[in-house]
């Protein structure tokens, strides 16, 4: 799994997108771009493929988030381990939904937080503001897109 946090530039705060969930696992819940990898992509790469597929966006530039999400996964059984990715957009990009989420939103940071039902979410949030929002990103973190992109 990867999962990818989607920023925009606005006024008078960045913009960040959620995206309410469809399908029967967490219906009606608001997220994030996430999804499973397929056989031979590179984690980026399921990144990158999830966001085209869910929202039509083609970023400027994706990066690593530095850090992975954890959480316990209860319909499997299992431990989650998902590294996080964070999508730049232009301004006036266009979001066209796939059938797994029936809306979406872009939020400031500030009234965004309160919609994520998850204590993880929140946490990579927020780290999403420090260190890509408040901060420039180093450069190490910065992935190379696929010119068809």
């Amino acid at each position: 799994m990867a999962s990818v946090v989607v920023l925009r530039p606005a006024q008078p705060e960045p913009q960040v997108l959620l995206l309410r969930r469809a399908g029967s696992y967490l219906h009606g819940v608001w997220s994030y771009v996430a999804g499973h990898l397929e056989a031979g992509e590179a984690l980026w790469q399921c990144a990158l493929r999830e966001l085209v597929e869910e929202t039509g966006l083609r970023p400027r530039a994706l990066y690593s988030a530095d850090c992975c999400e954890q959480f316990y996964d209860a319909q499997n059984d299992c431990v989650q381990l998902v590294p996080a990715f964070v999508a730049m957009l232009e301004a006036d990009a266009s979001v066209r939904l796939n059938h797994e989420h029936d809306a979406f939103r872009w939020l400031g940071f500030t009234a965004a937080l309160p919609e994520l039902p998850f204590d993880g979410q929140r946490e990579l949030f927020a780290r999403v503001r420090r260190e890509f929002v408040e901060r420039t990103p180093p450069a190490s973190l910065r992935l190379p897109l696929p010119a068809s992109h």
